[in-house]
């Protein structure tokens, strides 16, 4: 699938969760459509990592540190993106945790820990960066990262689920107000895609069952991503806020 190498040009993007894995990958997508990323994440070298990986394909990059759970690592991050590229207009609250637990070894601080950074983290980024846009006068576009599990339940995941279900309403929720200041909130929703964490599962007797349930009967690949996210980026979508973008063959249909 190709895009105008242009499409994001003049755009500066903020990823968070963007030195490895699915954030790395959305920045690489933002970079080579003209977009000049900013990489977030608590790993310093890894973020580094992930900025050369970038540059050296040709994009444009940098790098900040950011805790989404730390209110000041926030706004200093977003500082720093503003003095050294500009104030982002273009942010992807892909920042995530999950620890699956029964119900019954599901701690307080499990359930805090997994809020607080997949809901309260992407609150706190998506809060302080709409008001940079508004404060600069810019338009801008928010995409948080949820999952079907935010749309429908799946067992061991009480904490997960519920930060999931709580950030899609949160997406609908900031965009009644924020689109005032022509900022944009949307959410992409993935289904399971193939990755380098869950591919020994899929090929276990229970992840094959798991395949044979969805309707597509495989899983998506990373790259079936693009489109969405580039969508819900740009001005592709400028009447588009609010809404909810479930990528997942059809699988949310069916029980998970």
């Amino acid at each position: 699938m190709s895009f105008a190498p242009d499409l994001l040009e003049g755009r500066v993007a903020l990823v968070t969760g963007a030195s490895r894995g699915l954030g790395l990958h959305f920045a690489s997508v933002l970079a080579r459509h003209g977009a000049h990323v900013v990489l977030a994440a608590r790993d310093a070298s890894a973020l580094e990592q992930a900025r050369a990986t970038i540059t050296e394909a040709g994009g444009r990059a940098h790098a900040v540190r950011l805790d989404v759970t730390d209110g000041a690592s926030v706004r200093e991050a977003l500082a720093d993106a503003a003095c050294s590229v500009g104030v982002p207009t273009i942010v992807v609250n892909n920042s995530g945790i999950a620890e699956p637990r029964r119900l019954f070894d599901t701690t307080d601080e499990d359930f805090e820990k997994v809020l607080g950074t997949n809901l309260t983290g992407a609150f706190r980024v998506a809060r302080d960066a709409a008001r940079a846009m508004a404060d600069a006068g810019v338009p801008g576009s928010i995409v948080n990262v949820g999952s079907i599990v935010g749309l429908v339940p799946a067992g061991q995941l009480a904490a997960y689920a519920a930060s999931k279900a709580g950030l899609l309403h949160l997406t609908r929720t900031l965009a009644v107000e924020l689109a005032r200041h022509r900022i944009r909130v949307n959410a992409l929703a993935p289904g399971y895609f193939e990755t380098d964490m869950n591919r020994a599962f899929f090929a276990t007797p229970a992840g094959e069952a798991m395949r044979g349930r969805m309707p597509m009967r495989r899983l998506g690949r990373i790259a079936e991503l693009d489109g969405p996210l580039l969508l819900l980026a740009s001005e592709l979508s400028s009447f588009v806020t609010g809404h909810v973008l479930t990528v997942d063959g059809g699988h949310s249909i069916h029980p998970l």
